[in-house]
């Protein structure tokens, strides 16, 4: 028999340190968020820089500008179309507000015809979910409000392209940090964890933004040709909120449907939209990204779901953007720990077959855990 620690010790060490992991990640938000993203932006980017450096042999800080500059020039030419977009979308808000208010009076008459709530009634508890939002908030507050948020979001994306440009400089120098940090013995080990995310990490990215691209196209397409107005905007939004799994695509589905509506669209029109978009994401997800994102780490879709969840509760909305790659990066290290296969196994979608199976029956005996093993699940 072999003895261990016993295994409250060990589950309350486990949970001491997912709770100082929890707190880090809460309140280093400010300073993690950014740098999780520059992480990202870094490995995007360093194919591009790399290119410039040997190609025209530009010094790697010019050349990590220079693909920083890149990224930001089609970021801000979505962002503008995008923008125009929007702007024609207010430019028409009276008449849509119209229709909506419209629409709304409509769904309380069906709901009042086939369900005996009476009009009142369902204003009344529209007004109760609604006015604890508007409790206490003057107009002040909310432009405080809305200062604030937009000064945030504008130090957010600052500090993320900073740490972006000083990760592409110095990427040598993190490499280095880390074998030390994992002795000179591991240092082969350290490297093929590396190169791995590094490799698992840019494909993925730039499969999304290639998915991104196909889909907005697609869709923008049909709509076009199916006459459906705001076309471009609802292309691009689907496109966006895509990247999001399953939360993304039931959220453009919902902006988009609200929007035809809105509009005073024909229920043909409107069928149209919610069937477009719902086959793409069918195929998309069955076909498309697979093939263009590949399954070099899969992960199952219930640590997917609870992935984008948690993200969102930790983070909010750049959470959920975050999630998948962040939980890729954690089972490609798993992997590659003995003591932490049982976790990447778990955040994957591959079974291991029976006969490879190792089976461990635990029989406490006091402060004793015996271990047995087997060869399969029939032995």
């Amino acid at each position: 028999m072999k003895k261990i620690l016993p295994l409250s010790n060990t589950w309350a060490s486990s949970l001491l340190t997912l709770i100082a992991l929890g707190f880090i990640v809460v309140e280093g938000k400010l300073i993690l968020c950014p740098l999780v993203f520059s992480m990202l932006f870094s490995l995007l980017l360093l194919p591009v820089g790399q290119y410039f450096e040997l190609r025209f042999k530009m010094h790697r800080s010019a050349a990590s500008m220079l693909a920083i500059l890149i990224m930001l020039t089609v970021v801000a030419l979505v962002m503008y179309l995008l923008g125009s977009q929007i702007a024609d979308l207010l430019d028409d808000w009276p008449q849509i507000k119209a229709q909506l208010t419209s629409s709304f009076y409509k769904l309380l008459n069906w709901i009042k015809d086939n369900f005996n709530v009476t009009a009142k009634r369902q204003m009344n508890i529209v007004d109760s979910a609604t006015g604890n939002i508007s409790a206490g908030g003057s107009t002040t507050t909310a432009i405080g409000i809305t200062v604030l948020t937009a000064s945030s979001i504008v130090f957010f994306w600052v500090f993320a392209i900073i740490d972006t440009f000083f990760l592409l400089i110095y990427r040598r120098l993190l490499l280095q940090f880390l074998i030390y940090v994992f002795k000179k013995e591991n240092a082969i080990a350290v490297f093929e964890v590396v190169e791995r995310i590094k490799y698992i990490i840019t494909k993925y990215i730039t499969g999304l933004l290639l998915e991104m691209m196909v889909v907005s196209t697609v869709i923008c397409t049909v709509f076009l040709i199916g006459g459906v107005k705001y076309a471009l905007l609802l292309g691009l939004i689907t496109g966006i909120f895509n990247i999001i799994p399953y939360v993304g695509i039931a959220t453009a589905l919902l902006l988009s449907t609200i929007i035809t509506i809105s509009t005073a669209a024909p229920t043909a029109t409107i069928i149209l939209v919610i069937s477009t978009i719902v086959v793409i994401h069918l195929i998309d997800s069955n076909i498309l990204l697979p093939m263009i994102v590949g399954s070099q780490v899969r992960i199952n879709a219930l640590i997917t779901i609870l992935g984008v969840v948690l993200g969102e509760m930790l983070w909010g909305i750049p959470g959920m953007f975050l999630s998948i790659p962040v939980i890729a990066v954690l089972k490609i290290i798993f992997d590659r720990v003995d003591s932490l296969q049982p976790w990447g196994l778990l955040l994957g979608d591959e079974i291991m077959p029976e006969d490879k199976v190792e089976t461990r029956v635990f029989v406490e005996e006091g402060d004793i855990v015996v271990s047995a093993e087997t060869d399969s699940l029939d032995g």
